[in-house]
């Protein structure tokens, strides 16, 4: 079959050929909406600013409520690391998709029902099925059978603990310590009480990754090396 386009002769004896035209029949629809859109925007205090202003509010609640929020530090049981009056920004996605909270890792929670109706941050010292024990000879804590130095961020003077405790941590709970032993409230101190002072992984908020004010003390909060060679127990993840 030959496909060659063929060329067609006008027949020229017919009349003049009516004008092309093109129908769009939702440019007016179109029109109406976007002038229904503007003369909403213009009803409202400020116009576009004030929509701006709610678009920017709008984003900032969705970050706050599902990827970064801030905390204030309200007390010492942190130092030297964090201090009274630092803000933390505290990732909310840093356990999410499989992930879970690592020995070592600085943590926000909710204390409600466990430590108390606040929101609370510590280090975690052992996740689930670890052996927790304090003291072992030279004064130092031990997990799942090995020491751990904490020298590089325990408070000055302070020892592991002056309260002596051996816990193994329930499956899906985290036992917690603050940086300044002889100023923290802990899972030291409510070893009696309902959980035995272990914070069900579910009441994490997040990991406290930055100090973000003041300027002064902008820095990142790495996970310390001291834990890095616990053995796991059984599976637990290290």
């Amino acid at each position: 079959m030959d496909t060659e386009a063929q060329h067609v002769e006008r027949d020229r004896s017919s009349g003049p050929a009516e004008p092309e035209t093109t129908s769009d029949p939702a440019a007016p629809e179109g029109r109406s909406r976007f002038a229904l859109v503007s003369r909403g925007v213009d009803r409202l205090p400020g116009g576009r600013l004030t929509l701006t202003a709610l678009a920017c509010l709008l984003s900032l609640l969705a970050v706050t409520t599902f990827v970064v929020q801030p905390f204030d530090i309200p007390s010492g049981s942190m130092e030297p690391g964090l201090r009274v009056g630092d803000r933390l920004l505290v990732n909310k996605l840093a356990y999410r998709f499989g992930s879970k909270p690592q020995r070592g890792d600085t943590i926000v929670f909710d204390g409600t029902g466990y430590f108390g109706n606040a929101d609370y941050v510590k280090r975690v010292v052992g996740v689930g099925k670890d052996h927790v024990v304090c003291c072992d000879k030279e004064g130092r804590l031990e997990v799942n059978g090995r020491s751990v130095d904490e020298s590089s961020f325990l408070y000055p003077g302070d020892s592991p603990s002056d309260v002596p405790f051996d816990v193994v941590v329930p499956d899906g709970r985290l036992f917690v310590l603050g940086d300044h032993r002889g100023a923290s409230s802990d899972s030291r101190d409510h070893l009696g009480s309902p959980g035995g002072g272990m914070i069900p992984v579910g009441a994490v908020i997040g990991r406290a990754d930055w100090i973000a004010w003041p300027s002064s003390r902008w820095a990142r909060l790495a996970r310390p090396g001291a834990y890095a060679r616990v053995p796991p127990v059984d599976g637990a993840h290290g």
